[in-house]
C-alpha cells in the first residue's frame, strides 16, 4: 500500500502565509559615493484589508497579505465581538482570484446560533483607514476600549529567563524579515519559552492580531502565554493580549505611558527593552520568579 501523506493533527498551526503572499520584488539601486547598477530587490507588500460583517464595512486596515483569516479572527477577538472561533462561521474573501484586487476584501459570517451584538459592531466599525503605525485611528473614545478590559486577577508566575530570550527566539524565527528586513513580528511563547506561534506584518498590530488569531484556528490560545513583539508597546498591543489573556508581553523596545497603566490594571507583566540579557519590567514585577 503506497504511504500516505500525514495528516496535520489537530489544533496544528498552519506555516504563516507572509512568505508566499507578502513579498514582491522591484527595481533599485545601491549608492555607495556613486549610483551603481540597477537590479531587483525583495520588498514586503503593504495593501489594504476591508474587513465586511453582512455586507456592511468593518474596518480597512493597510497590511502585509498573508493569514488575512487569522487577522480577522485576531481583531474580532481583541474587539469583543467574539469569544472565540466557534463564534464565526465563514472567512471569504471577496470576488475571484483572477479578479483585480481580488484578496484586499474579507467577508465574515457568524457561527451558527452566535448573534453579532450590534451595539459592540458600531463601537468598533472605524470610518478611516487604519494604517499600519495605527490601530485606534477612527475609534470614537479610548474609554471604550478602557471598559472592555476588566481588572485582572493575579497570573502565574513567569520565569524572567525565559522573557528575556523570548525577543531573540523570535527574531531568528522571521523568515519574511530575513529577505525584507522591513516587517513587524509578534509571537507566542510558552513558560519552557517554546515558541508556539509567529506572524510578520509591515504594521504592528496587525502582527498581533494575526497570532493571536492563528491560536484562535488551532484552539491553542492558552493561559500562561507570553506575548513578543518586535517593537514598541502601545495601548493597542496591551489591549489585544488582554482580550487574548496573556500573562505577559515582552518587546524589544519601550512602552508607553497608556501602556504601562493598562497592563497594571489588566494584571499583565510587561516587560520592554529585552535584549542582551537585559530588560526593563514596568508591571507584576513580584510574579518573575527563576525556576
Amino acid at each position: 500500500m503506497p504511504n500516505q501523506p500525514a495528516e496535520r493533527p489537530p489544533n496544528a498551526l498552519p506555516s504563516p502565509q507572509t512568505v508566499e503572499r507578502g513579498i514582491e520584488r522591484r527595481a533599485r539601486a545601491s549608492y555607495d559615493g556613486t549610483l551603481g547598477a540597477w537590479g531587483d530587490d525583495e520588498l514586503v507588500v503593504e495593501a489594504p484589508l476591508s474587513l465586511r460583517i453582512a455586507g456592511e464595512p468593518l474596518v480597512t486596515t493597510m497590511r502585509t497579505p498573508g493569514d488575512d483569516e487569522a487577522l480577522a479572527l485576531g481583531f474580532l477577538l481583541a474587539e469583543g465581538l467574539i469569544r472565540g472561533v466557534r463564534d464565526v462561521g465563514t472567512l471569504t474573501h471577496c470576488g475571484r482570484p483572477d479578479d483585480e484586487g481580488w484578496g484586499n476584501t474579507l467577508e465574515i459570517t457568524a457561527g451558527p446560533g452566535f448573534v453579532l451584538d450590534p451595539e459592540a459592531l458600531e463601537t468598533s466599525r472605524r470610518g478611516t483607514l487604519v494604517s499600519a503605525s495605527c490601530g485606534v485611528c477612527g475609534r470614537r473614545s479610548i474609554d471604550d476600549l478602557m471598559r472592555r478590559i476588566p481588572r485582572g486577577a493575579t497570573g502565574p508566575s513567569l520565569d524572567p529567563r525565559i522573557l528575556v530570550g523570548a525577543p531573540e527566539t523570535l527574531r531568528r524565527a522571521q523568515p519574511a524579515f530575513a529577505r525584507t528586513g522591513a516587517l513587524h513580528a509578534a509571537g507566542v511563547v510558552d513558560g519552557a519559552g517554546t515558541l508556539r506561534a509567529l506572524a510578520e506584518d509591515v504594521g504592528r498590530h496587525n502582527a498581533v492580531d494575526k497570532v493571536v488569531g492563528r491560536l484562535l484556528q488551532a484552539e491553542a490560545l492558552d493561559p500562561g502565554l507570553v506575548l513578543v513583539v518586535s517593537g514598541r508597546t502601545s495601548f493597542e498591543i496591551v489591549q489585544k493580549a488582554a482580550m487574548a489573556g496573556f500573562a505577559a508581553v515582552v518587546a524589544v523596545s519601550g512602552p508607553s505611558t497608556l501602556a504601562v497603566d493598562l497592563a497594571e490594571r489588566a494584571g499583565i507583566v510587561l516587560c520592554g527593552f529585552a535584549r542582551d540579557g537585559r530588560m526593563n519590567v514596568y508591571t507584576h514585577g513580584e510574579r518573575l520568579q527563576a525556576a
